[in-house]
């Protein structure tokens, strides 16, 4: 259960600095990685939502696009 936190806080952290470097973003290690957590969970959600998912690849490119969401709804609420 440990191994699984930690191992989604790294997976996390890292989409959500690839987010940040697709989305021209700042930020520190936190907060890449509470976009990458919970940018990955809007992803998967939306993402079963329309019927993706059942591959690496899709997974890659939905745990990365859900940060990249995230950040762009962040910055849209923000202005």
């Amino acid at each position: 259960m440990l191994i699984q936190i930690l191992v989604s806080l790294v997976v996390g952290g890292i989409c959500g600095w690839i987010a940040s470097q697709i989305m021209h973003s700042k930020g520190g290690l936190l907060r890449n990685v509470v976009i990458g957590v919970v940018g990955g969970a809007l992803g998967g959600w939306l993402g079963n939502l329309i019927g993706l998912g059942d591959g690496w690849i899709s997974s890659l490119i939905i745990a990365i696009g859900g940060p990249c969401l995230l950040i762009w709804l962040i910055n849209k609420l923000a202005k």
